[in-house]
């Protein structure tokens, strides 16, 4: 899926700020007596502002509908830490019942596990030196060049590269940092990733990277359940649909983007 300014960009409207990583942490969810029905949620927290830890405690985006919806189903949210590979198996196995970690809904996922409706649609987007920007700055540059194309494995990051970028020299990497570090480090020419970490890109201080903010991808966000767990699946719609009507939704968005972006 799936965290910051440096102009304007389209996602599905038009951005205007970045994401601010300055956030108070907040608690992952209510204090609940310890008989309440457990809520395990699998979560792979590192991908600012949707899932990080700040202080030892998770955080961001997911942070906040989870304490959300432990208030709403009256269950204890419990976390789980997984390597971004390993939610979908998590969840089942039953180890998890639910994937709230910034995760694209793709025809492959689809196929493995029951998605609830769209929170937020985002895309992919291309990183690169600041330097660089006269060769690569344009949309066209990233198709013409056999260009050193970075991007973290298992996403629709390296979908997108191995898709639509034939000429290119595609290069895995186990996590955006590394990625990122590589690309400053000019073992790479470009960095491909979800919209949240070019925003970001804006507050590197030294000026090294810069976030081409225009989508190469259209995706939805959205939560994970088993593909038997209608019962949750619903209920998870019913709490979304909520939050569109009373505002929530939008607030936990602009709590951590300062955006203007599509809900859906």
């Amino acid at each position: 899926m799936r965290s910051r300014l440096l102009g304007l960009c389209l996602l599905a409207a038009t951005i205007s700020v970045g994401c601010s990583s300055q956030q108070t942490p907040v608690s992952a969810a209510p204090v609940a007596p310890a008989k309440t029905p457990v809520l395990r949620i699998g979560v792979a927290p590192d991908y600012p502002p949707f899932v990080l830890k700040q202080g030892g405690v998770i955080v961001g985006i997911e942070a906040d509908f989870a304490a959300r919806l432990g208030e709403n189903l009256r269950r204890r949210v419990e976390w789980a830490e997984l390597p971004w590979p390993a939610l979908i198996p998590a969840l089942q196995q039953g180890r998890i019942d639910a994937i709230m970690s910034g995760m694209s809904i793709t025809p492959e996922r689809e196929r493995a596990v029951l998605f609830t409706e769209p929170y937020l649609r985002v895309g992919q987007m291309a990183i690169i030196r600041a330097k660089d920007v006269a060769r690569l700055g344009r949309p066209s540059a990233l198709s013409r060049g056999r260009w050193k194309i970075g991007y973290e494995a298992g996403t629709t990051g390296a979908r997108y590269v191995q898709d639509n970028l034939p000429l290119a020299i595609g290069m895995p990497f186990p996590s955006v940092e590394n990625g990122l570090r590589a690309l400053r480090a000019g073992e790479i020419d470009i960095f491909i990733h979800d919209a949240p970490t070019a925003w970001r890109i804006a507050e590197d201080r030294e000026g090294v990277l810069l976030g081409l903010y225009w989508p190469l991808t259209e995706e939805n966000l959205a939560w994970a359940v088993r593909k038997t767990d209608t019962v949750l699946r619903d209920q998870l719609n019913a709490a979304l649909s909520r939050w569109r009507q009373d505002g929530s939704l939008q607030a936990i968005l602009d709590r951590w983007i300062r955006v203007e972006v599509l809900v859906r």
